[in-house]
């Protein structure tokens, strides 16, 4: 699918270079390990803390904080908090109240990290502009009631650099370069794929109201969040792997430490919900049919700009009086978008029909294969 965009971004969505001068130099301190040096301890640390805080981020700002997708003691959810503050992805609670937002307006012009609005900005873009550096309290009543949660994202550089110190007593500055720095990188990194490549990537078992999709590769560096359209089906599941054959090692974490009453109440997909809203069964997929539209709008608006602009260019050229072609230009241009729009419009018509009579047809065959 390609990533050209439909949504345009307002002012306010541009990247406030400035204020992102941080998040680049960190970028570009990893080249110190010219100097440190790169030593296997703290090639193993950085291992280590990119899985580890990805387990963090997974399991705890996304599939906890962001979803309730499980219940835990208040003590392990601040736990969570911390050890997702060491990713530098700012505190629980901004995270959360964007993801949550990110859902409610999925693949809109009020998708917080929408990839229609084009790759750059879904990666990181938004992270770098001025609109989002605040966060919605009334988002996330549930855990905004919590005076160490609001403590943790209003200083958020508190789990970040605890762990950066940490990181070069157990493997001096290599530690602090690479096993530090590296990883947080990295896990940035991957973390942003899920918001830019997992809704153009991969492929669509669930129709769903957005364009995610299911990526393997996504899923195995990121713990399991590859799998975005049963992610983005059933959003409540702790479980994002609805199957034994899809990848998903937050899970199975979460689910050892449910033997020893750590986490309890893991929600997961009913059986009977699997089977439901399958694309390739004929169900109306209608995130990816609203986000051709999207496009086919777009471009249609574009001409339409384009047009206007070349009639008042040669109403400029005919002032000195041919203005009997300059409105004949202007007639013969409205009429061809008045066409077009009308031509596509019917095409949309007849693809909605065609699809609604494949997903009943595909509906009744499989009650009579049930039946049989």
């Amino acid at each position: 699918m390609s990533t050209a965009h439909a949504l345009e971004r307002e002012p306010d969505e541009r990247v406030n270079w400035p204020a992102s001068i941080p998040m680049f130099m960190i970028h570009g301190l990893c080249l110190l390990a010219i100097v440190t040096g790169v030593t296997w301890k703290a090639l193993a640390l950085c291992a280590v803390l990119y899985f580890g805080r990805m387990w963090f981020i997974t399991a705890g700002y996304h599939r906890y904080f962001s979803h309730r997708s499980y219940k835990t003691s208040r003590a392990f959810q601040f736990i969570l908090a911390f050890g997702g503050g060491t990713a530098a992805q700012k505190g629980a609670l901004w995270w959360a109240s964007h993801h949550r937002d990110h859902h409610r307006f999925s693949d809109t012009e009020r998708d917080v990290h929408s990839p229609l609005k084009g790759f750059w900005w879904s990666h990181m873009g938004w992270i770098l502009c001025d609109k989002h550096k605040g966060w919605d309290p009334d988002s996330i009543k549930d855990f905004n009631k919590y005076p160490e949660l609001r403590f943790l994202t209003k200083h958020d550089w508190i789990p970040p650099w605890t762990l950066g110190v940490a990181s070069y007593f157990i493997a001096g500055w290599p530690g602090v370069v690479v096993g530090f720095f590296w990883s947080t990188v990295l896990l940035w990194h991957g973390t942003f794929t899920v918001n830019s490549l997992a809704h153009v990537m991969g492929r669509r078992r669930y129709a769903t109201t957005d364009t995610s999709r299911n990526s393997a590769l996504i899923a195995a560096w990121t713990g399991g969040e590859g799998w975005h359209n049963n992610h983005h089906y059933y959003q409540a599941s702790a479980r994002n792997g609805f199957f034994w054959w899809e990848y998903d090692p937050t899970y199975y974490l979460l689910k050892f430490l449910s033997w020893f009453r750590i986490v309890r109440d893991l929600k997961v997909p009913p059986a009977r919900v699997l089977d439901q809203a399958r694309v390739r069964e004929g169900t109306f997929d209608v995130g990816m049919f609203k986000a051709h539209w999207g496009k086919a709008t777009a471009a249609l608006s574009s001409h339409t700009r384009s047009a206007v602009g070349a009639e008042r260019a040669d109403g400029d050229a005919d002032s000195d009086g041919d203005e009997l072609e300059a409105a004949t230009r202007r007639e013969a241009i409205a009429e061809q978008m008045h066409a077009s729009r009308e031509a596509l419009e019917e095409s949309v018509r007849t693809a909605m029909r065609s699809a609604e009579e494949l997903a009943q047809l595909s509906r009744r065959q499989r009650s009579l294969t049930r039946a049989e």
